[in-house]
C-alpha cells in the first residue's frame, strides 16, 4: 500500500532557498518508480512515464513511447516496446517480443519460443537470443552477440553485432513445429558482424556483398547482390 505524506506547515521564517529545498522534499514520494508484479494480468507501461521492475506470469506486456523502465519480464505473453523507450532488459518464455525504432536497452533481449524484432536504430547493451523462433534486426547496435537454435535470422541493414553468431545443435529429444527446413541466416546491405559465426547445424547463410563479417565455422557463406537474399 502507498503511504501518502502530508507535509506540515511551513514556518514563515524560512527563507527563499530554504522553501524550495523544503517543498523539493515534500514532492520526493511523487518522484520513485513503481515497479509492478503480477500471476495473472497483463501490464502497461504509459508514455513518457518511469517504472521499476515490470514483472508477470501470464500476460503480456506493453511500453508506450518514450517510456523508462527497469526489468521487463512474462512467462506466458508477448512484449511489445514503441519507440524510443529505455529498458533494462526484456524477456519472456513464451511469447515473442518486439521493439520498434529507437530502443535502448542496457542488457539481454532474448526468449524461448518466439520471434525477436528490434527496430530502426536500437541500441542493446548485452545479448540476443531465442531457441525457437526467428530474429531480425534492423540497423541495430548490438555490444553483445547471437544466439539461437532454430528459426531465421536476419542481420538487417546497416546493423552492428559486436559479439558473433552461434547456432547451437538442436537436442535429440526436440520436436520441431510445422514443416523442418533449414534456418536461414541473412547478413544484409552495410551490416557488420565482429568475432565468430558458428553454426553446429545446418543453415543456409547469405552474405551481401557490401557486409563484414568475422570467420565462419561449420556453414558456407553465398554471397548476394541487391536489396533481398535469394530464394532458397
Amino acid at each position: 500500500m502507498t503511504r501518502i505524506r502530508i507535509a506540515r506547515p511551513l514556518p514563515l521564517s524560512l527563507s527563499p532557498v530554504a522553501l524550495s529545498i523544503a517543498l523539493a522534499l515534500c514532492a520526493a514520494p511523487a518522484l520513485a518508480q513503481t515497479s509492478i508484479d503480477k500471476v495473472n494480468g497483463s501490464i502497461t507501461a504509459e508514455a513518457g512515464q518511469a517504472y521499476g521492475d515490470l514483472q508477470t506470469v501470464n500476460g503480456s506486456i506493453r511500453i508506450e513511447a518514450g517510456a523508462r523502465v527497469a526489468d521487463v519480464g512474462t512467462v506466458n505473453g508477448s512484449v511489445k516496446v514503441a519507440e524510443n523507450a529505455v529498458v533494462e532488459s526484456l524477456s519472456t518464455v513464451n511469447g515473442s517480443i518486439r521493439a520498434d525504432a529507437g530502443l535502448d536497452a542496457e542488457g539481454d533481449v532474448g526468449t524461448v519460443n518466439g520471434s525477436v524484432f528490434i527496430g530502426r536504430g536500437g541500441s542493446i547493451g548485452g545479448d540476443v537470443g531465442t531457441v525457437n523462433g526467428s530474429i531480425g534486426l534492423v540497423d541495430v547496435d548490438l555490444a553483445g552477440g547471437i544466439e539461437t537454435v532454430n528459426g531465421d535470422l536476419t542481420v538487417g541493414a546497416g546493423s552492428h553485432v559486436r559479439g558473433g553468431i552461434r547456432y547451437t545443435k538442436p537436442s535429440r529429444n526436440w520436436i520441431g513445429f510445422g514443416k523442418k527446413r533449414d534456418p536461414r541466416v541473412i547478413i544484409g546491405p552495410g551490416a557488420r558482424v565482429d568475432g565468430p559465426l558458428v553454426f553446429e547445424r545446418k543453415v543456409r547463410l547469405y552474405v551481401h556483398s557490401t557486409a563484414r563479417i568475422g570467420a565462419v565455422t561449420g556453414a558456407t557463406a553465398q554471397r548476394y547482390e541487391g536489396d533481398r537474399a535469394p530464394r532458397d
